[in-house]
């Protein structure tokens, strides 16, 4: 049982050494996470006993949503003409949806606020004429950075649902930390750069942990590992 959680996901590797330190990252398989699910049950469940002292859990940003009940049907959602309108200037990554579909940026619209979003999308389009990438996400924040669309690799019903991201991500890591008795991270990660949501420890060096799960040891679709162990060496 323990070779069968306890493994690197395929094309992703273990191990990476970040300021001369080695670290393993180790994918947890859970459960399909869903409404209501109890997080701390469900990381005592599938991390607890593989848990060292000196580990940091870290949970995907997307399963603490969706527990969250903050996964909606797509066919819920009904864009409004400048939803539609603001995807056309989307740029459209290799790595995942993000704003490129009206569904999802009807979502940032209400979560962010209109003005918010195209404050942003002005500030982008100013970013563009530099040949610079990333600046609306950076005015937006992380409510719209967050948003996930679905893809051809969404683990059902995953696949039909647009998620946002987590209500309170550092009270629901400080939640799970009190329950296993470990640091705990909520982290933001895909296949080109990541952002730590929320931490247990206020004191921890995000940006550290940002580089150490740069290359994104997780997956969530057939893989199922929304969760992962950080392991100093």
């Amino acid at each position: 049982m323990q070779n069968e959680i306890l493994r690197e996901n395929e094309g992703k590797n273990i191990e990476i050494a970040v300021d001369g330190k080695r670290y393993h990252r180790i994918p947890i398989k859970t459960k399909l996470i869903v409404k209501d699910d109890d997080l701390c049950e469900v990381a005592k469940t599938y991390a607890g006993a593989h848990l060292k002292e000196g580990d940091i859990l870290f949970i995907s940003e997307k399963a603490v949503a969706c527990s969250e009940g903050r996964a909606i049907p797509m066919k819920e959602i009904k864009p409004r003409r400048l939803a539609k309108f603001l995807t056309r200037f989307v740029y459209k990554s290799p790595y995942g949806i993000g704003l490129g579909i009206p569904e999802t940026m009807e979502m940032a619209l209400r979560e962010c606020g209109v003005f918010r979003i195209l404050f942003a999308a002005g500030i982008s389009a100013v970013g563009k004429l530099f040949r610079r990438r990333g600046w609306f996400y950076k005015v937006a924040g992380y409510k719209a950075r967050s948003i996930d669309g679905p893809t051809q690799n969404t683990i059902p019903p995953y696949n039909e649902y647009v998620v946002l991201g987590p209500k309170k991500p550092n009270a629901t890591a400080k939640t799970v930390a009190s329950a296993l008795g470990c640091t705990v991270l909520v982290v933001d990660i895909n296949d080109i750069d990541g952002v730590i949501l929320g931490s247990s420890d206020d004191t921890l060096d995000r940006s550290l942990f940002v580089r150490i799960l740069k290359d994104n040891p997780l997956g969530q679709d057939c893989q199922q590992t929304p969760m992962g162990i950080i392991r100093p060496l």
